[in-house]
């Protein structure tokens, strides 16, 4: 059974060659500029390797033995223990905040002081208490990844369905029953998104930590290769962070876009064809 007719939902988008074909050629025009202004010397190589150089350094850096691997696999562990760790304290925080009223009332405001002090600025005093290593790098992610999971927890909580969350107390349900029945779908949409800025602030919270309290890591890496002046290879790196960054951020889309399936046209389609399937077993 065909669905492009079912109501409400429209044509999903179709892949096209054309448009990578536009933005590649941007891509190729932008490149050779920077190629010509470097190999020109209208602007300084050493600051702005040609992307030719670029490109040479990459095998130094991934090939054998590969110095970027150690280093990618210490920061990527710092990223999702960060990234889960301070999302669920966020997501179960905000969960018991947006329950209780004498919680709420009592416990946000020390939150929202937390939330107005910059992470960054509390680096040194993170050191001091955990010293070097990956406890402080992980308080450091936590902090980073915790807020936006809270704050889009607590909204989507405090504005769930009152009607329906009236109805289920008349009938007896227990405060659990309401939060997992009723509370967390209603703010599922609003949760997925405070998890992906979460995830998409874990990348540069790791760096940061590593920046400043680390001997390994792609952060490290980075500020080794700047200081022997090696451009070609730290433009490499920073290309690499950039990958890894897109990937992370499409990977929490993908899941947002199943697990929140009913806010898009192509997860409506798969939960129709599902339906579908199972009425055609009974």
């Amino acid at each position: 059974m065909e669905h492009e007719t079912i109501p409400g939902i429209g044509k999903s988008g179709t892949f096209s060659w054309g448009r990578i074909a536009k933005h590649m050629a941007i891509l190729f025009v932008l490149l050779a500029v920077w190629e010509y202004v470097t190999a020109t010397g209208i602007a300084d190589e050493l600051m702005f390797p040609q992307p030719t150089e670029i490109v040479l350094s990459v095998w130094p850096l991934y090939g054998s033995p590969g110095i970027v691997w150690y280093h990618l696999w210490v920061t990527m562990a710092t990223v999702l223990a960060g990234f889960v760790v301070g999302t669920v304290l966020g997501i179960v925080l905000a969960a018991l905040v947006g329950m209780s009223e004498s919680t709420r009332r009592y416990l946000q405001p020390y939150i929202i002081i937390l939330e107005a002090t910059p992470r960054i600025a509390m680096g040194p005093l993170v050191l001091a208490w955990l010293g070097f290593g990956f406890g402080a790098k992980l308080a450091i992610v936590t902090l980073v990844c915790f807020f936006a999971p809270f704050v889009n927890t607590l909204t989507g909580i405090l504005s769930a369905n009152e009607p329906q969350i009236e109805l289920m107390k008349s009938m007896g349900a227990s405060k659990w029953q309401i939060l997992t029945k009723a509370m967390v779908p209603d703010a599922m949409p609003l949760i997925m998104a405070g998890i992906r800025l979460a995830m998409a602030s874990a990348l540069g919270g790791a760096l940061v930590a590593e920046f400043i309290s680390s001997n390994d890591g792609m952060g490290v890496l980075m500020q080794n290769l700047t200081a022997v002046l090696n451009m070609p290879a730290a433009f490499a790196t920073l290309l690499s962070l950039t990958i890894v960054g897109f990937i992370l951020y499409r990977l929490m889309e993908m899941i947002e876009g199943t697990v929140v399936f009913w806010q898009n046209d192509d997860g409506m389609r798969r939960a129709s064809r599902r339906r579908e399937k199972y009425w055609r077993s009974l």
